[in-house]
Formats: structure tokens, C-alpha cells, sequence
């Protein structure tokens, strides 16, 4: 098994580069938000879709989330969004090259809880059966 790699503490002095600190934690809270990694895997699967096709595919999302999230993720480079100038609008959002890399480090997370599956079902059911 490889060596478990820390990041510095943040008082460190030598804890590298704040700004890349910064960007890690942010990315780290997009990736554990409900909606990016299932929007980035409904774009893997359909390629292109427009907005309601992703509503319609996001059960229980709010419009206002879709669109609070795909803007995020616009501007963190993780999908495209191309206007068609029609009537009435056409809006297409696809995943970029750095959103298929993103999903491809999430199957990490997802390989490590198929493995731990059993282990961490029976942890909670030990957790959930201690007397409160």
C-alpha cells in the first residue's frame, strides 16, 4: 500500500504555494457538492445536452441550483456552454477535456468505496445500533 501523502498544515511556513491551497479546497468543495460530479457523468454518458435534458435527467435539482452549478462549473473550465442564436434560445453544455479528467480522478473515489464497501456498512451499523 503507498505511503498516505499530507498536506502541510496550514500554519506551516513551508506549507507551498496559498493560492494552490486555495484552489484544492475550493475544487475539493465543488467535486462534494451534490450536483458537479453527477452533471460531469450525465455529460459523459449524453455528450451534448441542453438545459432541461439535464434538469430533466438531475431529479430534484431546482433550476436555480442547474444553473448556480453549470456556471460554476463553467468557469472552473470543467464544461462549455454555446448559445445558439435562435428563437427561442438553444443552450448546449458539454463536458471540456479538463471535466473528463476531473470524472476520471472521481473513479478513484468511487474504486476506494467499492472496495471499503462492507467496511464502512458495517462501521455505521455498529455506529447506528450504540446507545444514544
Amino acid at each position: 500500500m503507498p505511503p498516505t501523502v499530507r498536506p502541510p498544515a496550514p500554519h506551516d511556513p513551508d506549507a507551498g504555494d496559498p493560492a494552490l491551497d486555495a484552489l484544492v479546497r475550493d475544487l475539493i468543495g465543488r467535486v462534494a457538492d451534490k450536483w458537479t460530479m453527477i452533471l460531469l457523468e450525465l455529460l459523459a454518458e449524453h455528450g451534448t445536452l441542453r438545459f432541461g435534458q439535464l434538469a430533466t435527467h438531475c431529479e430534484g435539482i431546482s433550476q436555480k441550483m442547474l444553473t448556480q452549478t453549470l456556471r460554476h462549473m463553467e468557469r472552473d473550465g470543467l464544461l462549455t456552454r454555446t448559445v445558439y442564436p435562435v428563437v427561442p434560445p438553444k443552450v448546449e453544455y458539454h463536458r471540456t477535456e479538463l471535466g473528463e479528467t476531473l470524472g476520471a480522478a472521481f473513479c478513484a473515489v468511487w474504486e476506494w468505496a467499492e472496495r471499503h464497501r462492507a467496511q464502512v456498512e458495517a462501521a455505521r451499523a455498529t455506529f447506528d445500533a450504540r446507545p444514544t
